[in-house]
């Protein structure tokens, strides 16, 4: 197992989740708002931080960014350590974070609309979050099949 491998994979089930996420919202009213949860939470740190925080579409790009970011670190830790079971690693963390995004933004101060305002947008924000962990393994499984090349 490289680290090419856990890295790539977990950047891919990122990049697919947030696919998902940015394509949907545009079509589906009740689709989960993450781009949201994560302008909230940068403009909150920088406040506590004293400084102002981005407005506009930086802020918005800095949202995408950090939550690729996140969700690839996240991700990688379905083909970290001992690569077994990729598959059902990347559903229990895709499902950990969905349940995570749907039951957290409240306690944290950043809101429950985005990412639970009806039961389909909780539904949704859960099945996506499974969706980037599937994704995720089977980026690993294909990374490692070249690999072996």
């Amino acid at each position: 197992m490289k680290a090419t491998q856990v890295i790539g994979s977990g950047l891919a089930g990122a990049i697919a989740l947030n696919i998902l996420h940015e394509t949907a919202r545009r079509f589906i009213p009740q689709a989960p708002r993450m781009d949201i949860l994560g302008m909230r939470a940068i403009s909150k740190l920088m406040q506590k931080a004293d400084a102002p925080p981005p407005q506009g579409e930086k802020l918005y790009w800095l949202a995408i960014a950090g939550d690729v970011i996140s969700n690839a670190a996240y991700y990688s830790l379905t083909a970290s350590d001992k690569p077994k079971n990729v598959w059902l690693k990347g559903a229990l963390l895709g499902l950990g974070a969905g349940l995570g995004a749907v039951t957290l933004p409240g306690p944290m101060g950043l809101g429950t609309q985005p990412s639970g305002r009806t039961n389909n947008t909780k539904i949704m924000t859960v099945a996506w979050y499974l969706a980037g962990g599937l994704a995720t393994a089977a980026a690993f499984q294909l990374l490692k099949r070249v690999s072996q090349k």
